[in-house]
């Protein structure tokens, strides 16, 4: 049980990473693409707009950073001890 549940961790902290690197990337105009950034979009969004609420974006205009990532992760990494010490 424990297995699986890190497996699924890992999997989640990886989506968030990707769409992340994906944010700062044109992407090709490539059907495969835009629907590859869409499911991964669809899967991450949900978890990371609870993070939005808490810590939004720094800078103005155009410019500005979503550091919500960041803390995503944290949480993540902190659920992966946790699930390690109690599983």
């Amino acid at each position: 049980m424990a297995g699986f549940v890190l497996a699924l961790l890992k999997i989640y902290y990886w989506l968030v990473i990707i769409r992340v690197l994906l944010s700062w990337i044109p992407l090709p105009e490539s059907q495969a693409f835009q629907t590859i950034y869409k499911y991964i979009y669809d899967v991450t969004e949900p978890y990371l707009s609870l993070f939005r609420r808490v810590m939004p974006g720094i800078g103005s205009g155009g410019m500005n950073v979503d550091l919500s990532p960041i803390l995503a992760i944290l949480v993540l990494i902190v659920l992966e001890s946790f699930v390690t010490r109690v599983l």
